[in-house]
């Protein structure tokens, strides 16, 4: 079912109510999500992305119901991971010699993913094409957002920007626009989306923002390929964008524990007492990590200023869901954040170098060596873990 986003483009995609993992079980997708194709009809027709492959029949079938297919002109692949382009080759079949404009690097990744010989046509930034009507479509190069095929498209006359994966949100509503959903929700849903995906490429996401700017053209409509468009104040997303690739913090300490038989759960309560009693004013997050969505768990460390994560000794290691957990951090490459370690163990002790270690190399400032408890905390370890807070607190 179509939805008209603005004139003679309108919003051909499928809204995804029952995903809650993508990426495989990479992310948690808690609201769904949707996959946004775009149809333009002017002088030349134009379908701007597919959906992902499961709905490929499901898309080409709605799609005939809106136009006749030999009349689509070209078709853009914005970014070519087969959420994207799931459905290329279900609608290839009917038009096999319809170009299909894509970023130099998208033709790898087509090829690399579909196996077909399609019309592929590559773009890089600043190329365009006239579409009739006096209105033309201009190609910028979004390499590593997140990608590095992706790429964004921009409609000169009704000023929208299809920006693919930057600015959007894993987040299924039929209300399909930024000023009608829950603010709340988008704001959750927008904040955990970048964290989890771009956070690793800051630095491309304010390169590429000021490259975009830099086009000084008016930009009435954001229309992502995940989640709502943003139609209400539509830079209001790309200043949380730049404010978010600034190594972001808030006021915020995030504990992040597991624990075997309570020892390092007391541990971290304990110093979560320490910490509010010296700083009453911070935001602190308690999080057992083998029982938490590991998404929302690296959304607040990516608003967090500091964190702790505290591990029995396991095997002269973490137990797994710490190893995991330290896995996805590192990968984010945060910066700006400041790291320590805790953990209580029976006759070794190793975790907490461990920990910090993997902190270390993840890019964290490592502001002490970190506090262990032999067996399960007694007062004098308790009291411990309190004043351990009581300084992370203070810093």
């Amino acid at each position: 079912m179509k939805k008209n986003i603005k004139n003679n483009v309108d919003w051909v995609g499928k809204i995804d109510w029952e995903l809650t993992r993508f990426h495989g079980d990479e992310y948690s997708t808690n609201r769904g999500s949707s996959y946004n194709a775009y149809l333009i009809r002017e002088g030349k027709n134009v379908l701007i992305d597919t959906v992902w492959k499961p709905f490929a029949k499901e898309f080409v079938a709605n799609l005939q119901s809106e136009i006749d297919l030999d009349k689509i002109d070209l078709v853009i692949t914005n970014h070519a991971e087969i959420d994207h382009s799931g459905a290329l080759d279900e609608l290839m079949q009917h038009i096999p010699n319809v170009p299909v404009y894509c970023s130099n690097n998208g033709l790898k990744s087509i090829k690399g993913l579909h196996h077909q010989d399609w019309n592929l046509v590559p773009v890089k930034t600043g190329d365009s094409i006239d579409i009739g009507n006096g209105k033309s479509l201009v190609f910028v190069e979004m390499r590593m957002l997140h990608w590095p095929d992706s790429m964004a498209t921009y409609l000169t006359g009704d000023n929208i920007l299809f920006s693919n994966d930057a600015f959007g949100q894993h987040y299924a509503n039929d209300l399909l626009f930024n000023d009608l959903v829950d603010q709340e929700e988008l704001h959750e849903e927008s904040i955990k989306y970048y964290a989890n995906i771009l956070t690793p490429f800051s630095a491309l996401v304010e390169k590429k923002i000021n490259e975009v700017v830099g086009l000084n053209v008016p930009i009435d409509i954001i229309a992502p390929s995940h989640g709502v468009i943003w139609r209400k104040d539509p830079l209001q997303i790309v200043q949380k964008y730049m404010a978010w690739a600034q190594d972001y913090q808030e006021d915020q300490i995030t504990i992040l524990y597991d624990s075997m038989w309570d020892g390092t759960r007391v541990m971290a309560e304990n110093i979560a007492l320490g910490i509010r009693k010296a700083n009453p004013s911070v935001t602190l997050k308690v999080f057992n990590i083998a029982k938490t969505d590991k998404n929302d768990v690296i959304t607040q460390v990516f608003k967090s200023r500091l964190i702790l994560v505290g591990s029995p000794t396991i095997g002269k290691g973490v137990s797994f869901a710490t190893a995991g957990i330290l896995e996805m951090i590192e990968g984010m490459r945060f910066k700006n954040k400041k790291a320590a370690s805790f953990g209580a163990y029976g006759w070794s002790g190793e975790a907490i170098e461990v920990i910090r270690e993997r902190l270390e190399k993840g890019g964290f400032e490592i502001v002490n060596p970190g506090l262990k408890c032999l067996w399960n905390p007694d007062v004098d370890a308790i009291k411990a873990c309190v004043q351990y807070g009581e300084e992370i607190g203070r810093l």
